[in-house]
């Protein structure tokens, strides 16, 4: 096995001004402290926070060719989060890696933006899965991605050893998703990388999960760096002969495939049509007026049927 380990770095991140530079120290000490690290990733929207008002244009935005020289002065592969992107009109969550040479080699823009608090975002429509030379394949999902289990099974599909996965998550669902982190290194048979921020960047807890779902490493609430080595081979012993030798979930999904009809075109879905408009939530009561009022106005509106 060819030694590679992955560090996550979780800070302190600000919406009313620019962490680069805190990021760019952040990246100096842990190379420093940790010069073996091979990669690094840090969390969503680490660069300017959770305001679209920052966004800005790739390539040409000055954060990205920061970071590319960051990753050719360390020699190291660098996933900077994600900045939000000016593109065609419209703004995307689009995270850059960059190779030890400082060029980026991919991009991805997060499929799954968190409506209906996200405002303004447009999802994307791509996966990415990239290639490190002589370790193996990785994927990139951002945040809210995860909550949709076809995600990141379409990147172990695609051949993904890891899923690097920057999060920005301040609320109180971080511990399921946590759970959703080990479920997804599990059901997928890959290492996970779930790298969270702080303050106005989430609530950290950043987790590592191995391909048989169990966690090598959990953050707290606090500043960290996390350097794990890893070890593809054994994401290919796991798909090849079972989650701790037992299920082989990959290999059975290749035998079903074409069975999920909801997947089909034109299919119909009564049910999740049920469920109403994608929507915030407010108070039941300001909810149950609403309702009340429509129904005054839909019999104030309805025809008299003549009385026999």
């Amino acid at each position: 096995m060819k030694p590679f380990s992955i560090a996550g770095i979780q800070m302190k991140v600000s919406a009313s001004h620019s962490n680069v530079e805190a990021m760019k120290l952040k990246l100096c000490i842990l190379m420093n402290i940790y010069p073996w690290v091979d990669m690094v990733v840090f969390s969503e929207l680490c660069a300017h926070g959770p305001l679209t008002y920052y966004a800005q244009e790739l390539p040409g935005g000055n954060f990205e060719r920061e970071m590319s020289a960051m990753a050719a002065k360390h020699g190291i592969w660098l996933l900077p989060g994600s900045v939000f992107e000016k593109r065609d009109g419209k703004i995307y969550n689009t995270a850059s890696v960059i190779d030890p040479k400082g060029h980026v080699v991919t991009r991805y823009s997060k499929m799954f933006p968190f409506y209906p608090y996200e405002v303004g975002v447009t999802g994307g429509e791509e996966f990415c899965v990239f290639d490190v030379p002589d370790i193996g394949k990785f994927g990139v999902s951002i945040c809210y991605d995860m909550w949709f289990p076809e995600t990141t099974r379409t990147l172990a599909v695609m051949g993904a050893d890891v899923i690097l996965h920057p999060t920005l998550t301040g609320t109180i669902d971080r511990e399921i998703e946590l759970s959703i982190s080990r479920a997804s290194a599990a059901i997928n048979q890959c290492y996970f990388f779930d790298i969270n921020g702080l303050d106005d960047g989430g609530s950290g807890k950043s987790v590592v999960c191995g391909p048989d779902g169990r966690v090598i490493y959990q953050a707290d609430g606090n500043e960290e760096m996390i350097p794990i080595e890893i070890n593809v081979e054994r994401v290919r012993r796991s798909r090849e002969l079972g989650l701790l030798r037992l299920g082989q979930p990959l290999k059975s999904f290749r035998d079903h495939l074409g069975n999920f009809t909801i997947y089909e075109k034109g299919a119909q879905h009564p049910y999740l049509d049920s469920l109403g408009p994608l929507i915030k939530p407010t108070r039941l009561r300001e909810l149950t007026e609403l309702q009340i009022h429509q129904d005054q106005i839909e019999h104030v509106e309805a025809p008299i049927t003549p009385g026999i």
